[in-house]
């Protein structure tokens, strides 16, 4: 049995842009937890931060790895920020 797909758009900011070579794409996926739509990007660009490394945004709300992807959100994820 296969999984109904959902389309999101994905955000990715500093060095996960730099890793991915984008700044936001439209993708459709299985997910069923933003966990795994982070690992299934992170597989597909070998993104450099483990999800205890990243905070994680739906519709510019901060949310929690363990949520289900909602059709048609903007999912961003934010890596740790260094500053002075």
């Amino acid at each position: 049995m296969t999984r109904e797909k959902t389309k999101l758009t994905l955000l990715y900011f500093a060095a996960l842009r730099d890793a991915s070579g984008t700044a936001s794409e439209v993708v459709e996926t299985d997910a069923r937890s933003l966990r795994e739509l982070y690992q299934q990007a992170q597989a597909r660009y070998q993104l450099p931060f483990s999800t205890q490394q990243l905070r994680v945004a739906v519709d510019a709300g901060f949310a929690e790895w363990d949520d289900a992807p909602l059709a048609d959100s903007e999912v961003a994820f934010i890596p740790p920020v260094s500053g002075g």
